[in-house]
């Protein structure tokens, strides 16, 4: 009787975030009960050829209680599967209405087509400031603030451009990054004040004869924000493409030393140093095209204000799209700039000071503790799973996205996972499999590290709740990710 009592109540008290500890206990005293079986998992990675690898499989119904659990018990290395966690944190705290807003200020006055004084760009912290939402127009942010100033009458600025970025600390990256990572989309600067996801988009063209320098360029304009110095060289066709890019630490400088075939094309995205710099100065840049001259200097100020006092006026907003559609560049496409991005924003909203990663991770082990996890078996770095010092247990992880299915925010949680064969870093895997479209959830990648966690519609139709977790490989990932495939159709066809 008492167990009826506690099913029904559930519902109900899940309406507020403190619920998640009633279904975290009976998630936790499930496995109890739990006779898992393992013997056709296990022999799976026994008779491959990374069974020297660290495998640990958990899979688990959907109220939690286990039903497979190798190693399940054990730490592991999650790599992005902690976005899983990070981006349920971040929900909970921002709700997925919640949008970013950029204010640019005026300090002085409007005369005729002239502001006589300083124009301020607030930064939020807005991760969106890029092509992203906007059709792949990069500029449309910055096109969407200069017509609300042209709106205004104002066509020359006699004053400076400041940039001011103390909504976040002045902590450019997490705790234990690589310094090899840096030169990278994936390991680029975290300021309040970010363009174009914080890098320049490389173009390399190997049209030229063999031995000569390929060609390149890049956005934002070819900007002279940062040096390239190209040391590339064209090889023969059907010859291996030797990537090589690396930027200087400390400066903005980025080494060129690829070898490409005859013929072939790159794309890559590369780290900047300086995000609020390189913001003000792209934008600057766009204002003078747009015809509105600016006549000052640019000028980083990280400061914290009170922006409601009579001295700053509002000359122009942009609002980003909301958090439920920002989510999707964490879960689906595992976005690292995005997840750190978002956790400090959550930070300073939570305590109402500077965002900061520290803050962030106290706020995710928070969560966490609320939703039955304990934390002293987690080890955090930073919010995205980059960092080798991370930490947790998949009987945790598996624990957690039981609960999270009663939390008032799931259906946006869930919808900001790829799904497998159709989206994000699952859109090309278990294609053509039963798996397809029946697979949701987080893959994770890291040296050495391979991870995929999230839920599946077993062929039974019942939802299953499973990670699985491969540390310390030396085999092709390409391999790791195959055995994945075959113990999930294993699970698939079992439960």
């Amino acid at each position: 009787m008492v167990i009826t009592k506690i099913d029904m109540d559930i519902k109900r008290m899940f309406k507020q975030t403190a619920g998640l500890a009633v279904l975290a206990l009976l998630v936790a005293i499930g496995p109890l009960f739990a006779q898992p079986r393992t013997p056709d998992l296990v022999s799976i990675v026994e008779q491959s050829s990374a069974g020297d690898a660290f495998w640990s499989v958990t899979v688990k119904d959907s109220t939690g209680r286990l039903l497979v659990g190798h190693n399940h018990d054990k730490l592991v290395r999650p790599a992005s599967n902690l976005k899983l966690l990070t981006s349920a944190a971040i929900l909970d705290q921002l709700g997925s209405d919640f949008r970013y807003q950029t204010y640019i200020y005026g300090m002085g006055e409007q005369r005729g087509e002239v502001w006589k004084g300083d124009l301020i760009v607030r930064g939020s912290g807005d991760p969106s400031i890029s092509g992203r939402f906007y059709h792949e127009h990069r500029f449309h942010v910055f096109e969407e603030i200069a017509n609300q100033l042209d709106s205004l009458g104002i066509r020359r600025v006699e004053g400076n451009l400041i940039g001011n970025d103390s909504y976040f600390d002045q902590q450019p990256y997490p705790k234990g990054w690589s310094w090899e990572d840096l030169s990278f989309y994936y390991g680029v600067e975290i300021s309040a004040l970010s363009f174009n996801n914080n890098a320049v988009d490389l173009q390399v063209f190997a049209d030229d004869e063999v031995g000569e320098t390929p060609r390149i360029q890049w956005f934002p304009f070819d900007t002279d924000y940062v040096d390239f110095i190209n040391e590339q060289t064209i090889a023969p066709p059907n010859t291996e493409y030797d990537e090589f890019y690396r930027r200087m630490l400390g400066t903005n400088t980025i080494v060129l030393g690829s070898k490409l075939p005859k013929g072939y094309y790159e794309e890559e995205s590369l780290s900047i140093m300086n995000a609020p710099l390189f913001f003000m100065d792209t934008f600057n840049k766009y204002l003078e095209d747009s015809g509105i001259d600016i006549t000052g200097q640019i000028i980083i100020d990280s400061q914290p204000r009170n922006w409601s006092s009579d001295r700053f006026r509002v000359l122009a907003r942009h609002d980003s799209p909301p958090l439920s559609e920002l989510l999707v560049e964490v879960n689906t496409e595992s976005s690292n700039f995005y997840t750190e991005m978002m956790l400090k924003t959550a930070a300073a909203e939570k305590y109402g000071v500077q965002g900061s990663t520290d803050l962030g991770i106290g706020l995710v082990e928070e969560f966490a503790h609320t939703a039955g996890m304990d934390t002293t078996d987690v080890e955090l770095s930073d919010g995205s799973g980059m960092s080798s010092s991370t930490l947790l247990k998949p009987d945790d992880l598996t624990n957690f996205l039981s609960v999270m299915q009663e939390h008032p925010e799931f259906p946006a949680y869930e919808k900001s996972l790829a799904v497998a064969g159709f989206n994000g870093t699952l859109e090309h895997r278990f294609r053509g499999t039963p798996l397809e479209r029946n697979v949701s959830g987080k893959t994770g990648y890291v040296s050495g590290v391979r991870a995929i966690s999230g839920y599946m519609r077993a062929r039974s139709g019942k939802k299953l709740v499973f990670s699985i977790y491969t540390n310390n490989y030396t085999n092709k990932t390409s391999y790791i990710d195959w055995l994945h495939q075959q113990l999930l159709m294993q699970i698939y066809e079992s439960y």
